[in-house]
């Protein structure tokens, strides 16, 4: 087997059959993985929550259509911009696929920012029961309009448990800890408490969290950005928009759906449009960030990809 790229990881690859690449958006993960894909002859599955969905190829940076004819990839682009995918509806896809006949033996490489994702693989989830769809929306309604002072205040009142763990919901957590509190009669933190096990739990797996430095990171986010806008992101925005979408819904709310909605409607300018999607992309790779440091620190960090010089040296967290 050829090393090249891979020596930099100093361990023996030959003997691990998963690698787990996080790290920030913008960071060149799909970039690292095409590349070690190509080495070692392996597929590469999807670990981004807003890359399930279709219509939004290019502004969910979903690797393109040459990417993808030269290396087998899966998952993305699989769910219906009207469905909602939790954690572990994707891990109950990530088992089937596992499952098929023509991956045995594969080695796979699971790419992407979104950090549940990785923790489910390694660490499992709760095996909560199916919260009703009605329940769900007629929670959404009532959580929606909330501020973040009224979210606590809500979550404390009626899951003081989950509210010790969850000091300041967003909007979906809170959601779901409302919705699996009144489908199951039991605290969403209480389910999380029980014993689990990864699918992973058995595998040989390399962890890798590709972390740039921070002023090269927000250069590279705006550049994309402003790639994004001019390769398709308007027309995406609005093919989205045509499906009149409850605003709830998760691929409603991707980074810069919001914005070139409000340009579209004539709301904002186009420039202050590109400049708040840039600036909510910034601040969710500072999101990504902190969680990864708080959650991933035992995995191997690194600085950077270059596809002509492979990945350089450790980071700090």
């Amino acid at each position: 087997m050829k090393v090249g790229l891979l020596k930099n990881y100093g361990s023996e690859q030959s003997k691990n059959s998963i690698v787990l690449i996080a790290g920030p958006t913008a960071s060149g993960k799909s970039g690292l993985a095409l590349s070690m894909a190509k080495e070692l002859d392996a597929v590469i599955i999807n670990a981004d929550s807003m890359q399930v969905y279709s219509v939004l190829d290019v502004l969910s940076a979903r690797p393109q259509a040459k990417e993808m004819a030269e290396v087998e990839h899966f998952l993305y682009g699989f769910l219906s911009p009207k469905e909602r995918c939790s954690t572990g509806e994707w891990l109950r896809a990530v088992e089937k696929l596992l499952l098929k006949k023509e991956l045995q033996g594969r080695k796979k490489i699971f790419v992407g920012g979104t950090g549940l994702y990785f923790k489910a693989l390694i660490d499992g989830i709760a095996s909560i029961p199916e919260i009703s769809p009605a329940i769900i929306d007629r929670i959404t309604k009532e959580i929606s309009p909330l501020s973040r002072q009224e979210r606590v205040a809500v979550l404390a009142r009626r899951d003081p448990l989950m509210a010790k763990k969850l000091l300041e919901p967003d909007r979906q957590r809170l959601i779901r800890a409302l919705s699996v509190l009144e489908g199951t009669g039991r605290s969403l933190s209480l389910w999380q408490g029980e014993k689990q096990q990864g699918l992973l739990g058995s595998e040989n797996v390399e962890k890798i969290v590709l972390n740039p430095p921070r002023n090269i990171l927000a250069k590279r986010i705006e550049q994309r950005f402003l790639q994004m806008f001019e390769g398709g992101a308007v027309a995406e925005v609005k093919a989205l928009l045509a499906l009149d979408l409850d605003p709830s819904l998760p691929l409603m709310k991707a980074i810069g759906v919001r914005e070139i909605s409000s340009w579209l409607a004539g709301d904002i300018s186009q420039n202050e449009a590109i400049e708040k999607a840039i600036i909510a992309s910034r601040q969710y790779a500072k999101r990504q960030r902190t969680w990864f440091r708080r959650q991933m620190g035992d995995w191997e960090w690194r600085e950077s990809f270059d596809p002509k010089e492979g990945a350089k040296g450790g980071s700090k967290k």
